[in-house]
């Protein structure tokens, strides 16, 4: 058990600082009212995701540690549902009703399928 709580807070470090970086980068480098960083970030993280358990699934391609550190460490540490959901707070109380409209549904619609074309993508390799 031990050795899982390393692996994943591994991956959830390497995760965390490119979640980190990431939205650095857009809240630099693109002034909006809408939460790109956090939607980008998330849809990215849904196609690794997607990628990594297809990987997984179509053999022995990926140890059980491999694919914890990928998928709970990195993925989970990179991606985040608390941000997402606090972007969506502030866009409802600032009366952006369009944009959390938007945002809301094209983050989960857009994640499912990544999460999809990343396993759909790894069929066909």
């Amino acid at each position: 058990m031990f050795k899982s709580i390393l692996i994943v807070g591994f991956g959830g470090f390497i995760g965390t600082v490119a979640r980190f970086l990431t939205s650095r980068y857009f809240q630099e480098n693109i002034a909006s009212v809408f939460p790109w960083s956090t939607f980008i970030i998330n849809i990215i993280g849904s196609l690794l995701i997607g990628i990594f358990y297809g990987i997984s699934e179509k053999g022995d391609f990926m140890s059980p540690d491999i694919r914890l550190f990928l998928t709970v460490g990195i993925c989970g540490g990179f991606t985040t549902f608390s941000t997402f959901s606090n972007d969506a707070f502030l866009l409802l109380r600032q009366e952006e009703w369009l944009r959390f409209a938007f945002y809301t549904s094209m983050s989960f619609f857009l994640g499912l399928l990544a999460v999809y074309v990343g396993r759909f993508i790894i069929k066909l390799l």
